[in-house]
């Protein structure tokens, strides 16, 4: 993969509506009496479709475009909370997210299907939206990652209500949007530190809906089955 400047990865900030780095302090939600959990009376999880009748996909935004606090919907109980590492609130230490980062709901993707037996990952460019909302999106693509040698793909799609809606497919986002792919398949390589994501490129918008039929079935089998997947996972 050719990495392109630093500058273009800064340039996603200013694009896709970022602001400051995000700390533990500046994070903490005001909605509720614990800074470390998303107010809710709904189950991100269960509680959505995965998809609406244009075809579109649900997004619950974990992590806003242009922050860096790593919140994610934790299982079973589909709860949006900060998650720790070795006992503190973990904020990622690399420039914000270029885009709003966060799952679909009622979706799986076993290990056996090339996942890593949690609910699709998905970055939805266009402004940032707030923490804990569920938006409609538009896929055009995936973008194939390694993760410690185990793939993590991240299911890419455009808000609905930004520039970038008009786009359809990796053709029309490459064509009228250049640098965009550039930016977002260098995030991803980097966030984590050196040696610790590999990426190999994007899927095009037939593979990202390949990827969330197999995803939204899998789901669909194991509560049939009565084996929920939300009850073997951890919570972190």
């Amino acid at each position: 993969m050719k990495t392109p400047s630093i500058v273009l990865t800064a340039l996603a900030v200013i694009w896709f509506g970022c602001g400051k780095m995000e700390t533990a302090s500046q994070s903490a939600n005001t909605a509720t009496a614990d800074p470390y959990t998303f107010d809710s009376d709904k189950n991100f999880l269960t509680d959505f479709e995965p998809s609406n009748a244009d075809g579109a996909i649900n997004v619950v935004v974990e992590i806003p475009a242009g922050s860096n606090a790593k919140w994610e919907v934790t299982k079973p109980d589909g709860v949006l909370k900060w998650e720790f590492k070795k006992g503190k609130p973990r904020v990622v230490k690399y420039l914000p997210y270029p885009g709003n980062y966060g799952m679909v709901p009622r979706t799986l993707l076993p290990k056996e299907l090339g996942g890593d037996g949690d609910p699709l990952d998905v970055i939805v460019l266009g402004p940032a939206v707030a923490r804990g909302s569920v938006i409609s999106a538009r896929l055009v693509g995936v973008l194939r990652l390694l993760d410690g040698g185990e793939q993590d793909d991240k299911l890419l799609a455009v808000a609905q209500d930004s520039p970038l809606a008009g786009v359809h497919n990796l053709a029309e986002l490459r064509s009228d949007f250049k640098g965009v792919l550039s930016i977002i398949e260098t995030w991803f390589a980097n966030y984590k530190g050196p040696g610790e994501m590999q990426a190999n490129g994007f899927g095009d918008v037939d593979e990202a809906q390949q990827i969330l039929r197999q995803s939204m079935k899998a789901y669909s089998t194991q509560q049939v089955a009565g084996a929920s997947f939300f009850h073997t996972q951890p919570a972190f």
